[in-house]
């Protein structure tokens, strides 16, 4: 028996394609939720392009038949869902003391086609508004966020593992630089801690390489980048990453103060500076929420974004400034002789959209706060020759939208672990002061 979800306005607003999500299930969209999705459209933000792609979905499905009576979802398919549009709303099934607005019309039409249904069918409203979930269960309603971008964050990719090993095993592989892999289920571009069986003070580290289907041995780094020393294995992994120009995407997870953007500009400024690899270092974040106007801040362009983007110029200031080494003193004037060289570029993710970026070191920090759909975007715009990275932390969320298990971060992360293109570290111990570490983990 086909299920019924009735979708609120942040469903749509977050991920315009969620419509055609559900399978071979029905799906409702009360007039009520277009009218809310309407008061977007004008909005410059990623939020009101998402309103206007809402709006262009439904005024296609229209030309297939009346919205109000149903229209089917997929043509392709025999058992195909339909999408209806749901034109009234009885606030009588209600208690008086709810008010009538768009959350409410929506649980009064679920209590109706509930019990239009009876145990035929089930019905459950589909939102990412906790306060609606919690009424809906109050009048045995099921309602629940939407599933599709969800990711179980206690099993989250680490990007490595332990394993254990004979000591002929770890000696041969010293030998050799490179071994079969110890266990037949590896990601690619996994790293690998071989720990001796018999003595785990011996272990030696390596890295999955899904060309050769062999565990090849990590070489030191021992000059460093641009003065960036990896401090702890969760480092030494995340920098053998940020440097290998075979991996296009890396994405690195871990709390504050564990050198996630740190490490990842240090890489960009090598490959980009040192190696010339890369034609030019972009450093970008969101400005939160995604395309937010920056008009009412005062001054210019760059006044206007100094607030929100001074945490990317700290860590170039440290890298530029003699404060990790000093190493690179032919940038004696900091990182505003990069930028007049055309060689970096520190941006908000606002002027992304549209365009084509090749041969970039394309960091993206606090990716945290975007939806799988802003990543998306973001991933596409990826030219030939372009290397992205992703850092943020996924519990520590602005996004009112989005949580722990279904933001764009973990999104990449569980989607591209099969991808020989992509690595990904997860950063657990903090490297930033004494004090940070300690902050960290008491409070």
């Amino acid at each position: 028996m086909k299920k019924v979800f009735i979708l609120d306005t942040n469903i749509l607003l977050n991920n315009p394609d969620s419509i055609f999500k559900f399978d071979d299930n029905d799906v409702v969209i009360p007039i009520s939720v277009i009218e809310e999705v309407d008061k977007f459209k004008k909005d410059l933000s990623e939020t009101g392009r998402n309103a206007r792609e809402v709006s262009r979905i439904l005024d296609r499905l229209r030309e297939k038949g009346t919205l109000s009576s149903g229209i089917r979802l997929f043509d392709e398919k025999e058992e195909s869902g339909s999408l209806f549009v749901y034109l009234g709303h009885n606030m009588n099934v209600l208690p008086d003391v709810l008010a009538d607005n768009t959350d409410n019309h929506i649980l009064s039409i679920a209590l109706t086609l509930q019990k239009q249904f009876g145990d035929g069918r089930k019905v459950s409203i589909i939102t990412k508004d906790s306060n609606l979930r919690i009424k809906a269960d109050a009048f045995g309603i099921a309602a629940e966020d939407f599933e599709a971008d969800k990711v179980d964050i206690s099993h989250l990719y680490s990007g490595y593992r332990n394993v254990k090993a004979p000591s002929q095993s770890i000696n041969e592989f010293y030998n050799r630089r490179e071994m079969k892999a110890p266990v037949p289920d590896l990601y690619p571009n996994e790293f690998v801690i071989l720990e001796d069986q018999d003595d785990s003070n011996q272990f030696v580290y390596g890295v999955f390489d899904p060309q050769g289907e062999v565990v090849r041995m990590l070489e030191p780094h021992s000059e460093g980048v641009w003065g960036i020393y990896p401090r702890n294995i969760e480092q030494t992994f995340a920098l053998e990453a940020l440097l290998d120009d075979n991996i296009k995407l890396v994405t690195l997870s871990g709390g504050a103060g564990t050198g996630k953007t740190l490490m990842a500009i240090a890489a960009g400024l090598s490959k980009t500076t040192d190696e010339d690899e890369y034609h030019k270092l972009l450093v970008a974040r969101p400005i939160f929420p995604l395309g937010k106007d920056l008009g009412f801040l005062p001054g210019d362009l760059d006044e206007k974004l100094n607030p929100w983007m001074q945490p990317i110029f700290d860590n170039l200031e440290l890298l530029l400034g003699g404060g990790a080494g000093g190493r690179h003193k032919r940038f004696g004037k900091g990182y505003q002789e990069l930028i007049n060289q055309g060689m970096l570029q520190v941006e908000p993710l606002t002027y992304i959209r549209g365009r084509s970026l090749p041969h970039q070191y394309f960091v993206v920090d606090e990716a945290q706060n975007l939806t799988p759909h802003e990543i998306k975007t973001i991933l596409t715009r990826a030219g030939e020759g372009t290397k992205i990275v992703l850092t943020g932390d996924p519990y520590q969320i602005d996004n009112p939208y989005i949580d722990s298990e279904n933001n764009g971060l973990t999104y990449v992360i569980e989607r591209f672990r099969n991808a020989k293109v992509a690595a990904h570290i997860t950063l657990q111990r903090g490297e930033r002061s004494e004090l940070a570490t300690l902050a960290a983990s008491l409070l």
